[in-house]
């Protein structure tokens, strides 16, 4: 009897200490050096594979490859696990189809719900708002954005059930969302007018007022509230999207005033999507597409082209923001996890196909860089 119980025990151990992280695989376009978009004819590679970092973080171990579809298209913040690490939600923006001849796409409402408790599974999926393009967990209430259709599903979880409660009219399409961390307020992208929305929570009362809209900088993409919840940051992309050269902004919200306003603007770097706080809100990053993407198939902007990424390092005192550290990546990063602890950080690759993981030290990030190979391009990533 003693072994099967220590043996038990040992299991249960294990599981409490894992440290999971999602990463969407998107394997049906991809861009060329020259910034020629490249489609393929399949979606059957597309996956999300689930890693854990606790072991070996610069050797991810992989728990589970499953095959689901899903998009870059979007911030690379279409994924959500719960606290216990017990559930993930996944969205899927685009229905990839087939038009005289040519592939292309269409959007689509999926969205993945998936189990990673013991062997990850893919339980089912449902339908959402038109082309989802960006999800936040807090507690059961998920919040999804639906870019396509102008509107924000508000949704009530408790692991593979979920309960649609009210979908919010928003126009202006929608983008990457973020809820506080007293689960009271929550921020959402309005990326054509240079906005981001403000929501009230009250239990599972979700409400919107377009009079409380913050402005903020040019083409915003992404936001995140620190776990801190003084502050969110918002990352404005720029017109071009990242492959113009110029410098684009981080705007800093103060979501302890009256009423939230930007107290502050952080220059960063050219095109910043993906962005992350570490876990006591010390320290954020900023991707930067830093004109990896296409810049070069375009002669007005060949001049900016970079074969790889960069990342923007920001130290967090307070509300004061400012940029620390400007790193090179891969090409075309765009996701962006840091570990359970804030001692790693993993940037996912899409044009490299590979993780950049850094290790962190005393509020730094070491510049020493491991790569890690991937079987697919990384386009969205997730932790708790």
């Amino acid at each position: 009897m003693f072994k099967p119980l220590f043996l038990s025990l040992l299991a249960m151990n294990l599981s409490l200490s894992a440290d999971l992280m999602l990463v969407g695989i998107d394997e049906k376009m991809t861009w060329d050096e020259e910034g020629t978009l490249i489609k393929r004819s399949t979606d059957q590679n597309d996956r999300v594979a689930i890693y854990d970092i606790a072991e070996n973080p610069f050797k991810p171990t992989l728990k589970a490859n499953l095959k689901l579809v899903n998009s870059i298209f979007g911030p690379p913040s279409n994924m959500a696990v719960s606290k216990d690490e017990k559930w993930a939600y996944a969205a899927n923006s685009l229905k990839w189809i087939k038009t005289n001849g040519e592939w292309g796409w269409e959007p689509n409402r999926e969205l993945h719900i998936i189990s990673l408790a013991g062997d990850p599974k893919h339980v089912k999926t449902i339908q959402v708002g038109l082309q989802p393009s960006g999800i936040d967990l807090r507690g059961d209430l998920l919040l999804v954005t639906n870019r396509e259709e102008n509107s924000i599903s508000v949704l009530r979880v408790k692991g593979a059930e979920v309960e649609p409660l009210k979908k919010i009219d928003t126009s202006d399409s929608p983008a990457g969302v973020s809820i506080s961390p007293d689960g009271k307020l929550a921020l959402f992208i309005k990326k054509s007018v240079h906005k981001v929305g403000v929501l009230h929570i009250s239990g599972h009362e979700v409400n919107y007022d377009s009079n409380l809209d913050i402005h903020v900088g040019i083409e915003p993409y992404n936001v995140k509230i620190s776990p801190v919840g003084n502050i969110a940051l918002v990352n404005n992309i720029g017109f071009t999207n990242g492959n113009d050269g110029n410098v684009d902004s981080v705007s800093v919200i103060d979501l302890e005033a009256k009423r939230p306003f930007v107290r502050d603007i952080v220059a960063v770097g050219d095109g910043p999507e993906g962005l992350s706080f570490n876990h006591d809100g010390s320290m954020a990053v900023a991707v930067l597409i830093h004109g990896s993407h296409k810049a070069k198939a375009d002669p007005n902007t060949a001049w900016a082209y970079h074969k790889n990424g960069a990342i923007a390092i920001m130290k967090i005192t307070g509300k004061k923001v400012r940029k620390t550290q400007f790193i090179e990546v891969g090409g075309m990063p765009e996701g962006v996890v840091f570990s359970e602890k804030g001692d790693y950080l993993y940037i996912g690759n899409f044009k490299s196909k590979d993780l950049s993981i850094f290790k962190i030290e005393n509020g730094k990030v070491i510049e020493k860089e491991t790569r890690f190979v991937l079987e697919g391009a990384p386009a969205t990533m997730a932790r708790n």
